[in-house]
């Protein structure tokens, strides 16, 4: 029987079918290969009690993604929210999420909440809708922008992520539209922080459609990026990459830079080229620790 994992507490898994659910555990042989079930995963089953829906992991599918932490695979789209105020827009966080999602092949969108600072709502939204980016403007209490946003979740799995303040709970109680048993679940692990790697479930919103709500991916740090092939994930910097007089040019010291022209002509935005700075410092002072 073929199901995907929906949830994850310690070494048990539940397991949603086509019609039933199921609490399972993993073959031994799994341990031997060293892989290890994820939330997320496309599995068959072996079904040991029908009555008590007892189950046993007999086989993974291969893995369209994986993400590490927090621990999930088989993402369709991940949804970065952050608010105008309370806490403040943090762009540098946004970035370094923005990169590592570019190197993992995940679509992203930005949802800008609490929309009632419009200056700063319309200054987001011009800077990444201008990269190429899906930017959408939702107020939770207000219900703006929630059925466009579920269109947008429709037939996905998306994985939220948001910093303690900016709304994510509000928006995922209006996706649902009511109190659910599923949807105050989400709530009260975002208040009491159990929602971690060991700890993991998606919901389904509607039929093939699923949100998986990570604190955990909010605190990463991007130690996959090497500091050589950070500019291939800020989007806007592929064009004018060519533009470099130096092959593997860094874009910080150097001259004849074609992101620092294109930041000059209007192309490229001063503001994130700064951050840009900024996360290369960072993961360079990383490899150099490392070392």
């Amino acid at each position: 029987m073929r199901g995907r994992i929906i949830g994850n507490i310690s070494n048990t898994y539940t397991i949603k079918t086509e019609n039933e659910i199921y609490e399972a555990y993993a073959r031994g042989k799994f341990k031997n290969e060293e892989i290890t079930p994820v939330v997320g995963d496309i599995v068959e089953i072996e079904v040991t009690d029908e009555e008590k829906k007892n189950a046993i992991i007999e086989k993974i599918e291969e893995r369209k993604n994986y993400i590490k932490r927090p621990r999930i695979s088989n993402v369709d789209q991940i949804i970065f929210i952050i608010s105008t105020k309370h806490p403040k827009p943090d762009l540098l966080m946004l970035d370094k999420q923005l990169a590592y999602v570019e190197k993992l092949k995940i679509e992203p969108i930005i949802v800008i909440n609490k929309i009632d600072l419009e200056e700063t709502y319309r200054q987001i939204v011009e800077e990444y809708s201008k990269i190429g980016y899906k930017v959408l403007a939702t107020s939770a209490k207000e219900k703006i922008g929630i059925k466009e946003f579920k269109s947008i979740l429709k037939n996905k799995i998306s994985v939220f992520s948001g910093n303690s303040g900016v709304g994510k709970s509000s928006i995922i109680n209006a996706l649902f539209n009511s109190e659910k048993t599923q949807e105050g679940e989400i709530s009260q692990k975002n208040k009491k922080g159990k929602n971690t790697t060991t700890d993991i479930k998606i919901y389904e919103l509607e039929k093939d459609t699923y949100i998986a709500d990570t604190p955990g991916f909010s605190n990463f740090e991007i130690i996959e990026i090497e500091t050589t092939e950070l500019d291939k994930y800020f989007r806007e910097f592929s064009k004018q990459i060519p533009n470099c007089e130096f092959i593997g040019c860094t874009h910080i010291k150097e001259q004849n830079c074609g992101i620092k022209k294109a930041i000059d002509e209007n192309k490229i935005s001063q503001e994130r080229y700064e951050r840009y700075c900024l996360i290369y410092k960072e993961l360079k002072d990383r490899e150099q620790h490392r070392w």
